[in-house]
């Protein structure tokens, strides 16, 4: 297609400013609308390119056909054996046919298929001018835009996220006509709501981002304008001697509020630095959208950088005001730190009694205690500190009642922390204080103490055990407690952390802690049916084959760590040259033994191996035994099937030149006895007869 075949198409829907956190989403979602729309017009659209500010959405498209490709139609009619007669002429189907296709019967064509041969009517459809159908192509994209409320404004009918002020439809040299959303289509744009105020005529599609950036004050593109935002914000710290804390979510939403964006440092006074820095970093980042600026040591520094969306004629002004809006907010957190430590964390136990963590279940106290009593049981077990595990599960909760997390709810665990140093509380249980609600999403860090772990799995467990207990686990849709994500952070905790934890044995414990009136039927093997499913959503996100789980599940071992040393030997074991022979020898064995209708003694008998391979086989065994079993008591799984590779040249041999379903019954149950040994050799690892090729 050559180039007099193809223009650029420009589609820009200029409005007040779009919410800020969405602006990203909308983009995108605008993007693949028009992209959608193309598709569906038969007209080639992948070099598409979008933009987004804070006043407009807009989507460049490169070398788009100026008309839809000519479609070849195909109409089948009747059969040909009921279109013509005896006498060769056309039925009233066939004449019936040809006239709606408007043509006459002798301009029909054949078509010979496996069915038979119909009559059919072919045509050449001519496309449709792009220009007729772009606009349609805009107003379908801009109604699947996932906004959840959209609103009117004035008189009209046309609802969108914000007002709309002007709209784009520039095909080449060529404004295409339309309205949308209210507007009539133009080749106006606007730029910069104070640095340009006038209107800019766009000279082509290609040209729009450099004219707004040149004469609008405007960078249009989204992912450029990020890149601004990042450097000046870098450069900024550096000058300040620090280095700017950038969250990717604060730095998307910063893009989104500015057209032409301008770093500004700011200060604050050093006193606040007596305050928990995490306190003054959440309002500098969720209340202010300033980025905080730290050391090289990731302490807090005395300084701030906003992000103007002008460039002001006195930024001493700017950042006054930026400093005196800050000021008095974190005045409140320095109150609020300071009336906190005025007693004591552990003075606030008794206020938890008033607060109910579930109805059924009693109050945050009483979860407290039994969180406690569990924590201590599992740090004894060989995991932790028992002392420190039952004081920090005892302080746990105690920050929800201060005045800093009822200010900033996101501070808890971190003010316990505080508050616990504060108390002069051993280090390793105050660092555990906010810990225990790690991992706090999929991927999140995890304890690094061993108090932290030990109590992270007792509030987990506990959760898990007494909403499970009362009758309510999650549904496919509604998960309240969570309880999907405490499972997995279980499983986490248990396997990277290394705790080799009986699962039943601490679940056992658990339940022990709840009033036995609530305690549903089955609970301890529901809830660890549960936490085992969330451990085959684990091995999925690492690419783990199912079978290998399902391999390790058909055994049900009940430590997580144990189950996890098993499943990597399995996946390591079927890369082995061996693996497959084997694999097809233990579903062999499990086959035949299903087939039993009797208990047979399965003890091998050694004079009734008569076969030179069955004997080869059974020594194999003997020898093998000796060394493996060792290696699997102690958890080296890997190293125990590395040596049953070496069963396979006598397992091929044995089902090669041994008839295992012997006449003599004494010589077949010797022979099914041995097969028994060797299946349960492999069982002590997992059940390799549940691998697939």
């Amino acid at each position: 297609m050559s180039d007099a075949d193809t223009r650029d198409l420009l589609i820009e829907i200029g409005a007040e400013e779009l919410p800020p956190k969405a602006l990203s989403s909308l983009a995108l979602a605008f993007e693949q609308g028009i992209q959608l729309g193309l598709e569906k017009a038969g007209l080639p659209g992948n070099n598409l390119r979008r933009f987004a500010t804070p006043r407009r959405l807009a989507v460049l498209v490169e070398h788009l056909p100026i008309r839809q490709p000519d479609r070849r139609m195909e109409r089948r009619g009747p059969a040909v054996s009921a279109a013509f007669g005896p006498d060769g002429k056309p039925s009233k189907a066939a004449e019936g046919f040809a006239r709606s296709c408007g043509v006459a019967v002798s301009d029909l064509q054949r078509q010979e298929t496996d069915k038979g041969a119909w009559l059919v009517h072919m045509s050449l459809e001519p496309g449709a001018p792009t220009v007729d159908l772009i606009p349609g192509i805009v107003v379908s994209a801009l109604a699947g835009l996932p906004i959840p409320k959209r609103m009117r404004w004035g008189d009209r009918d046309d609802e969108f996220v914000r007002p709309v002020h002007w709209a784009v439809l520039l095909f080449g040299n060529e404004v295409i006509p339309a309205t949308i959303l209210g507007v009539q289509t133009d080749r106006l744009t606007h730029g910069h709501r104070f640095h340009c105020p006038q209107p800019i005529r766009l000279t082509a599609p290609t040209d729009y981002a450099q004219q707004l950036a040149e004469q609008g004050k405007v960078i249009a593109d989204f992912s450029e304008r990020r890149a601004v935002v990042r450097a000046q914000v870098e450069a900024t710290a550096a000058e300040l001697g620090g280095v700017a804390v950038i969250q990717p979510e604060l730095l998307d939403e910063v893009t989104a509020l500015v057209e032409w964006p301008v770093a500004l440092a700011g200060n604050f006074e050093q006193r606040f630095l007596a305050v928990p820095a995490e306190a003054l970093i959440s309002t500098m980042q969720d209340h202010q959208r300033y980025f905080p600026v730290v050391d090289g040591q990731g302490r807090l520094l005395p300084h701030f950088i906003t992000m103007t969306n002008l460039v002001s004629r006195d930024p001493a002004q700017v950042r006054a005001g930026n400093e005196r809006v800050i000021r008095p907010r974190f005045s409140d957190a320095e109150f609020f730190w300071n009336q906190d430590c005025k007693q004591p964390l552990a003075a606030r136990m008794e206020t938890l009694k008033q607060v109910v963590f579930q109805q059924r279940l009693g109050t945050v106290a009483e979860k407290s205690s039994r969180v406690a009593a569990l924590a201590r049981f599992i740090a004894e077990q060989g995991y932790g500190n028992a002392e420190w595990a039952e004081r920090a599960a005892q302080l746990a909760k105690c920050d929800l009642m201060t005045q800093m997390v009822q200010e900033f709810p996101e501070l808890q665990g971190i003010m316990g922390r505080y508050c616990a140093q504060h108390d002069q509380e051993p280090p390793e249980v105050a660092q555990a204080l906010e810990e225990h609600y790690l991992p706090r999403f999929a991927g999140d860090r995890l304890p690094e103490t061993a108090t932290g772990r030990v109590l992270a799995l007792a509030d987990r467990l506990d959760t898990l055990l007494g909403i499970f207990a009362i009758g309510q686990p999650p549904t496919g849709t509604k998960d309240p407690f969570a309880l999907r994500r405490a499972a997995l952070g279980v499983v986490r905790i248990l396997i990277e952390g290394g705790l080799n934890l009986d699962l039943t044995e601490a679940l056992e414990q658990a339940a022990a802690g709840f009033d036995a009136a609530i305690r549903a039927e089955n609970v301890i093997e529901n809830v660890f049916d549960f936490i085992l499913d969330r451990l085959r959503s684990y091995y999925m996100d690492q690419d783990i084959r199912p079978d290998a789980f399902e391999a390790v599940l058909e055994c049900r071992p009940t430590r997580p760590l144990d189950f996890d040393r098993r499943v990597r030997a399995v996946s390591a074991f079927r890369e082995l040259p061996e693996a497959a022979s084997l694999a097809a020898a233990n579903k062999r064995i499990r086959n035949i033994l299903k087939k039993m209708e009797t208990v047979l003694p399965f003890e091998v008998r050694p004079d009734l191996l008569l076969e030179d391979a069955e004997q080869a086989l059974a020594g194999r065994l003997v020898e093998l035994s000796s060394e493996v079993i060792p290696l699997m008591e102690a958890g080296l799984y890997r190293e125990a099937l590395d040596r049953l590779a070496g069963l396979r040249e006598p397992v091929d041999a044995f089902f090669d030149q041994v008839l295992v379903m012997a006449e003599d019954a004494a010589v077949r149950d010797n022979r099914i006895a041995l097969l028994n040994e060797l299946g349960s050799l492999f069982l002590r690892v997992a059940d390799f007869s549940r691998l697939q090729d």
